[in-house]
């Protein structure tokens, strides 16, 4: 597991991409870059089995039956 973003190190990252921040958003950034990691770790995590990946689906083929 990594370490959390620091907002030191979102301001260094943003600086480096070409974005520079203001001081009062380095808190913010490092906050919500650090939110949103958890929530890919977590997605990471989950177990989709024999689920087939998002490419291969196609809207409209399935065979619907409205039959109960």
């Amino acid at each position: 597991m990594t370490s959390a973003l620091t907002p030191q190190e979102a301001a260094r990252g943003a600086l480096r991409a070409g974005l520079p921040l203001g001081g009062d958003r380095h808190e913010g950034v490092a906050t919500t870059a650090n939110h949103i990691h958890s929530v890919i770790t977590t997605l990471r995590d989950l177990d989709f089995g024999d689920i087939p990946p998002a490419a291969s689906y196609r809207a409209g083929w399935e065979n619907i039956d409205a039959t109960l």
